[in-house]
């Protein structure tokens, strides 16, 4: 049994970062990071398809927003390696697109248009100072009345996370761009959008390559320090044990773990309550399908809430993405019908999906596995659709917290 300071499960941004952050600033520290693929970069991984590159599990960018997540990235690959773009990102509504969001964005539409949907937000529950509901269907037509939820927010939501909607919770929804009743107003008026931007409003995207390089690069940074097509199978929390499924074992002082819980198939010396709310925890698949025909537009992302296609989701990679052309469809896995495609990759861990119970399943979850120096980290760790540089910035405060407290 090979037994290290730390043991990182998983080379997504998550585990790549916390890895590194040791390599460079603790490295007295013996460490050791298992990844069940032959590349690091978890989601963010790109293959090169049709003569460029394809980010192959949908679209990844690097949000502005965050600096020094920036700063640290640029170490790996440098600011002149990137591009920086305006967000262009749009909603497909049958015969005309509009911007995204779909408040801020109204004023695009046909004016007969403008005038339903500028009712139907007025007589929202949120305008009215109705109670805020519990279900989240019931909020997304009490925050944006009842046209924008049927036509729009219903049934994109559907098409993207799939199953029994109201089985989501409504606490997660404040992250979504916030549009007022007299914003969308004046949108309408003054022929802009108001209102907060989405994320990604800019984006840096790589000049040469797909995302996915930024992840190779900083698994190569670590060497030796990381086995690839480790799958990890077992753990044992109480005495920090490993197994994966080609039997090696390892132990460690503390376990980073950024892979899905429910992946892992046992948890040894875990109470009966534990193992129960890991099942629990739910999650969406997708399919990531090449199209390689040119689209006329110049949008980077396209939103299709029209229940009739499959995908719920393009992005237009010959709009960022230097020399290539084409696009990418986005798909449940529950949508899909054409399985085969020659570029077609599929992902059983894409979305985790905020339940109504997830919050309590995941706050006993991760004060259990912490108590036994077990820490959740990133989009699976954590169980939060986490984009890639928020995943980036909770490692880093993930290793100034144990740093301040003596483990590194």
């Amino acid at each position: 049994m090979e037994t290290y300071d730390y043991l990182i499960l998983g080379a997504g941004p998550a585990g790549l970062t916390f890895a590194n952050l040791l390599r460079m600033k603790a490295p007295e520290l013996s460490f050791l990071v298992l990844e069940k693929e032959d590349t690091p970069g978890g989601l963010c991984r790109s293959k090169e398809v049709d003569g460029s590159a394809l980010d192959i599990a949908g679209g990844h960018f690097l949000d502005v927003r965050r600096p020094e997540v920036n700063r640290f990235l640029f170490t790996f690959m440098p600011l002149d390696e990137w591009n920086l773009f305006d967000r262009d990102s749009r909603i497909h509504m049958g015969t005309y697109e509009i911007g995204h969001p779909f408040e801020a964005n109204i004023w695009q539409m046909p004016q007969e248009e403008q005038v339903k949907y500028l009712k139907s937000i007025a007589a929202a529950g949120c305008n009215l100072g109705t109670p805020m509901p519990e279900k989240f269907v019931d909020w997304v037509t009490w925050k944006l009345g009842d046209k924008i939820a049927e036509d729009y927010m219903l049934p994109y939501n559907g098409k993207m996370f799939g199953g029994d909607l109201d089985a989501l919770g409504t606490y997660w929804l404040d992250k979504l761009p916030d549009v007022s009743f007299e914003e969308t107003l004046l949108s309408c008026l003054n022929r802009r959008p108001y209102g907060t931007q989405p994320g990604h409003a800019q984006f840096y995207y790589p000049k040469r390559y797909g995302y996915g390089e930024l992840w190779e690069r900083m698994g190569r940074a670590l060497g030796e320090r990381i086995l690839y097509q480790k799958t990890v199978t077992g753990m044992n929390p109480e005495e920090r044990i490993v197994t994966c499924a080609d039997n090696s074992v390892f132990k460690a002082g503390a376990i980073i773990t950024t892979i899905p819980w429910r992946s892992v198939k046992e948890y040894e010396n875990c109470p009966g309550e534990i193992a129960d709310s890991i099942g629990k925890l739910k999650s969406t698949g997708t399919e990531i399908k090449y199209v390689p025909k040119p689209l006329d537009t110049k949008a980077h992302w396209i939103y299709l809430p029209d229940p009739e296609i499959p995908c719920h989701r393009i992005l237009v990679r010959q709009n960022f993405c230097t020399g290539s052309r084409g696009y990418w469809e986005e798909t449940n896995l529950s949508r899909v019908t054409d399985t085969g495609s020659e570029h077609a990759f599929v992902h059983e861990y894409t979305y985790p999906l905020n339940t109504i119970q997830k919050p309590a399943i995941m706050s006993q979850l991760l004060g259990y596995m912490r108590q036994r120096g077990v820490y959740g980290l990133g989009r699976w760790g954590e169980h939060e659709h986490y984009n890639s540089d928020r995943t980036v910035e909770r490692a880093m405060q993930l290793f100034a917290e144990l740093s301040e407290e003596g483990h590194s």
